[in-house]
């Protein structure tokens, strides 16, 4: 049985390299690569209290978003937010105010998801009554100044309440399209 051992003796420095290489490896792995990589998921860079405003081509406020914190990921280029707000101000119209509790920026930057308790304000105008709509998912894009939700919404004005389904919100041509399951109630004008 010695002889065995002394036969297997000078591998033994090569295994105890062997096994210290691979441990170095895994040491010096970048937090990408590796069994690993779906733990790690923090954030780049985190903002409190930010505001981004866009301006049209003759350099006056266009859209404004703020929230309260947001939070950048790149392991998926996901960018969240917490308490958004977005104002879309166009100049021949009454502005269009969104909130949400939360809220996710798409990775191309041309969406921005909202979630939880969204509130749509568009104060009143002219002659048109303010108008209030409630949802719990909202899909804008900011470039079009446009709105959409597949999900139940409720609009409230000065005379009437609307419940449905899915809506569309064009607040360029100010059209709101509501896609099923509508149903109103309607209150005449007191005299």
């Amino acid at each position: 049985m010695m002889d065995r051992l002394r036969s297997w003796l000078p591998l033994l420095p090569l295994l105890l390299l062997m096994g210290a290489t691979y441990w170095l490896n895994l040491q010096v792995q970048s937090p990408t690569e590796g069994p690993n990589n779906d733990l790690l998921h923090d954030p780049d860079y985190v903002v409190d209290n930010f505001t981004a405003t866009t301006l049209d081509i003759h350099g006056k406020v266009n859209f404004v978003m703020s929230a309260k914190k947001m939070w950048h990921y790149p392991d998926d280029d996901v960018t969240l937010l917490e308490a958004p707000k977005l104002e879309s101000l166009s100049h021949e119209q009454s502005p269009l105010h969104i909130s949400a509790q939360k809220g996710e920026i798409s990775s191309k930057g041309d969406e921005v998801i909202l979630r939880n308790d969204v509130v749509i304000v568009r104060p009143a105008y002219a002659k048109q009554s303010e108008l209030t709509f409630k949802t719990e998912y909202l899909r804008v894009t900011p470039a079009k100044d446009i709105a959409d939700t597949d999900k139940a919404v409720t609009l409230y004005d000065s005379h009437a309440t609307l419940n449905a389904v899915g809506m569309e919100l064009d607040n360029k041509l100010r059209s709101v399209k509501f896609l099923s399951n509508v149903k109103t109630e309607y209150e005449p004008p007191k005299k």
